[in-house]
């Protein structure tokens, strides 16, 4: 059977991201424990939505029904780490200003979103949480907030006081699923918990390939409308879209978008519409390809070619740009 190529995107229940989230749509069985040759594909519910993983089992000696229930045992320990919409998790009780022991999860992504803060200048921004809530993409409804509101949370997001992890959270935890099945011995895997890594082959002995949605309004149904499809080299890496398209509100004939610029307090107005991102790792990708739309078209291209490890797909409202390591087919569109 020919797999189809799974789909990026970033579409999220409950606003659990400020990117868009991938789901992947999978040809072949997406129950967990379903097997095609020795690869075989586990799934569940986490972080606001669904996971699949599919992983090659042909060298590992740990059970199948062992390995679904250490990635269950994962998910759960980021949730109650890292999401703010767990009232119970780590990160909840410090953004109401309890005192917390930081597990392993909460310092490793701080950590990492101090690293992207600093490489983008400040685009990629963890501690920007209060300009998310008072635009109403965060953790509360709020909206349209007037200026002295925007300057009061450019204050409050300088003393880092409240974080929010969803820019950067389904990525890293694609990397520490990788990580334990790495530790079993698989090599060849696909792991979608909104965001993607994947590295090696598929079942039938082909790079992993993945549509990117045509990011305009009105599709929300992924895998409908594709724009490209990337094709893996069979390399480890991660690869993630980040858009506009799927979360905005319109007031007063006006469109505002999810994606904030921490650097200026309000909602971005350039004309990039969607940046796909491929790093080494998945956590990587997620952050950069938030940067890439608070940056814009311009600067987001220059943030790709200046490094040999990432590679982009950009598409604005006139055309595209890939990096010339891109692996993708493009869908009639004219290069820009």
């Amino acid at each position: 059977m020919r797999e189809k190529p799974l789909t990026l995107c970033k579409y999220f229940a409950e606003a659990m991201k400020h990117s868009i989230i991938f789901f992947a749509l999978l040809s072949a069985c997406i129950l967990s424990g379903c097997r095609q040759g020795s690869y075989a594909t586990f799934s569940g519910y986490a972080q606001g939505g669904t996971y699949t993983v599919k992983a090659d089992l042909e060298w590992v000696g740990t059970p199948a029904d062992e390995i679904q229930k250490t990635i269950d045992a994962i998910l759960d320990s980021i949730d109650f780490s890292l999401s703010g919409y767990n009232k119970n998790s780590l990160l909840s009780h410090y953004n109401a200003g309890e005192e917390i022991v930081p597990d392993r999860f909460f310092t490793e992504v701080r950590a990492l979103s101090e690293r992207y803060r600093a490489e983008t200048d400040g685009a990629f921004d963890c501690a920007s949480a209060p300009l998310f809530d008072i635009w109403g993409f965060g953790f509360t409804s709020d909206s349209l907030p007037d200026p002295a509101r925007v300057q009061q949370a450019l204050a409050a997001c300088k003393e880092e006081k409240v974080l929010n992890f969803n820019a950067i959270a389904q990525g890293y935890t694609c990397d520490v699923v990788a990580d334990y099945l790495h530790s079993i011995g698989v090599r060849n895997m696909l792991v979608d918990i909104g965001e993607i890594y994947c590295e090696g082959l598929n079942a039938n002995g082909k790079p992993w390939t993945i549509g990117v949605d045509n990011p305009v309004d009105g599709n929300d149904t992924p895998g409908k409308d594709l724009r490209g499809i990337w094709q893996s080299a069979g390399k480890a890496c991660g690869i993630v879209t980040s858009g506009n398209y799927r979360k905005f509100y319109v007031k007063d004939g006006k469109k505002y978008a999810h994606t904030i610029d921490p650097r200026t307090g309000y909602p971005v107005e350039h004309n990039l519409l969607s940046a796909t991102v491929v790093a080494p790792t998945a956590a990587e990708a997620d952050a950069l390809a938030t940067a890439c739309m608070v940056m814009g078209p311009q600067a987001a291209r220059a943030l790709i070619e200046s490094r040999p490890d990432l590679e982009g797909y950009l598409i604005t409202a006139e055309g595209t740009w890939m990096s010339d390591g891109f692996a993708a087919q493009a869908q009639d569109i004219p290069q820009n």
